[in-house]
């Protein structure tokens, strides 16, 4: 049977961290067979990188290439060429 640890804390006068909460289970006679970390996105927003473009310029060399100057939050600011026409100075990226 799979049980939410969430829905166990409504029941319990205080909340338990669930390693916890698993070996009282266990050593009541209930066994935990395994814990499972839910998440409505799988992976979560692991890996996720958001940055702000800090500026658009057309490249020297190509008609529908834009060059673009992006802060992710780092020191260095990333130069990205990109050809998404509706790019512009203040967008945040995914």
């Amino acid at each position: 049977m799979i049980i939410s640890y969430n829905w166990l804390n409504e029941y319990m006068p205080e909340i338990i961290e669930p390693e916890k909460l698993s070996k009282i289970l266990t050593s009541i006679g209930l066994e935990v067979e395994s814990m499972n970390k839910y998440e409505t996105i799988k992976g979560s927003l692991e890996g996720l990188l958001i940055g702000e473009v800090i500026t658009c310029e057309k490249h020297p060399d190509a008609d529908k290439l834009k060059i673009t100057t992006v802060n992710t939050g780092n020191a260095e600011k990333l130069q990205i060429v990109c050809g998404a026409a509706n790019v512009a100075v203040g967008q945040k990226w995914l």
